[in-house]
């Protein structure tokens, strides 16, 4: 028998932050069309594949809905898996539509929506692609970031740029730019993982003038500008020093975002408590996770933690538990988490019982089907779908106003 929820009782819970995985059954180009800001993707194909991975608590309240019968199906394959919470959302999509409710487009939606909220409240510096290409050709005093994973930034990149993902920025910029005089540039495909990025160096309180590059490899294709290609610049390991002083500067800003931090007791709590569903992700990047990591934790690099949320952590209301040997990534990371409104915790790092070897619960990569063609990948994108793209990006803070089940905050 079909168990049916109203659209209403879904945005209840969502504003009460009540543990709940709203989950769009139909494939990423049609979900990115349209979608309500906390929905998750996962077409029917790969239920199996993917759910016990990232709805790990079989008694999580899943609201499903798709096209067609999908909701029906979607039912039957959560309830063979164990699933035993499994409603269908009543009157599917076109019920949010009509009862006036918001629907977001692209995909990892309410990252980006919160990244352009962190720029409005935080009014983060940045310039030009052309002011960049100025600063380049001028030969000025200036360290451009790639705040992407490795591969995006090999596949395409700023002129001089080296690669520092997300989360290591705070860690690594020093041996980037030694100098408190070079003004660092951070930049990624769009906005978000830019933004984020400048904002968390300013907010860790680095001495280096600190900007986004606007509008990222997008903005850098449509003022006309070369990228490079097959690059291999990454950061070094920072000093014992700098290590020291990057996390004392992160445990500030989780401090201020209301980060708490636990130890091996605390963690064993959580780990026993099957009431809610809790994550626990290691935000190293995945070499160091490799080498060793604490039993159970995934691997999820923490800048991509922060822009992929929806697809790490799509129980809205969950508690995420995240580790780092080094300190200044797991903060960070938190401390963007906490102001999306998780309840987030950090794991001191000397909780040091490790294992080695790759994720066991590394979800496979998903099939080209389906998929949906993102403007700010590879370098074939048509400049109308560029715009496009930069224009929904710039529209989202009033649509998150509109929408009204956030509860994102800025420090």
């Amino acid at each position: 028998m079909t168990s049916l929820i109203s659209v209403h009782e879904v945005r209840a819970a969502l504003r009460l932050r009540q543990e709940l995985a709203l989950i769009d059954l139909r494939e990423e180009a049609a979900f990115a069309l349209g979608h309500p800001l906390f929905a998750a993707q996962l077409p029917l194909d790969r239920i199996e594949l993917e759910a016990k991975v990232r709805i790990p608590r079989r008694d999580t309240l899943l609201v499903l809905y798709g096209e067609g019968d999908d909701a029906e199906r979607g039912q039957a394959q959560f309830e063979r898996l164990g699933y035993n919470r499994v409603a269908v959302l009543e009157g599917g999509l076109e019920a949010w539509r009509a009862a006036g409710f918001e629907l977001f487009e692209d995909v990892n939606s309410y990252s980006k929506a919160f990244g352009e909220l962190v720029e409005a409240r935080r009014h983060t510096p940045s310039l030009s692609a052309e002011e960049v290409g100025a600063l380049i050709a001028q030969k000025a005093d200036i360290a451009i970031v790639d705040a992407r994973r490795f591969e995006e930034y090999q596949t395409m990149s700023i002129p001089t740029g080296t690669s520092v993902p997300g989360a290591e920025l705070v860690l690594r910029v020093p041996t980037v730019a030694p100098s408190a005089q070079t003004t660092v540039i951070v930049n990624c495909a769009g906005r978000t993982r830019s933004i984020i990025g400048a904002q968390s160096l300013i907010n860790a309180g680095i001495s280096n003038r600190v900007v986004a590059l606007r509008n990222g490899t997008i903005g850098w294709k449509l003022a006309e500008q070369a990228l490079e290609t097959g690059q291999q610049r990454r950061a070094a390991v920072p000093s014992t020093k700098a290590i020291l002083e990057a996390r004392r500067q992160a445990r500030e800003v989780a401090y201020r975002s209301g980060v708490r931090h636990i130890g091996r007791n605390e963690l064993e709590r959580l780990r026993g408590d099957t009431s809610r569903t809790t994550y626990r992700f290691d935000v190293r990047t995945p070499e160091e996770y490799t080498a060793g990591h604490l039993p159970n934790f995934r691997s999820a690099p923490g800048g991509q933690l922060v822009q992929e949320t929806d697809f790490f952590a799509p129980v809205r209301g969950a508690r995420i538990v995240l580790t780092d040997d080094l300190g200044a990534r797991a903060d960070m990371t938190a401390s963007w988490l906490a102001q999306m409104a998780w309840d987030v915790y950090v794991v001191e790092s000397s909780v040091d019982e490790r294992v080695t070897g790759h994720d066991p619960e590394a979800i496979p990569p998903r099939p080209t089907k389906g998929r949906y063609k993102r403007p700010y990948e590879g370098t074939d994108s048509p400049a109308s779908a560029m715009r496009a793209y930069l224009e929904w990006e710039f529209g989202l803070v009033e649509q998150l106003k509109r929408d009204g089940t956030h509860g994102f905050f800025v420090v």
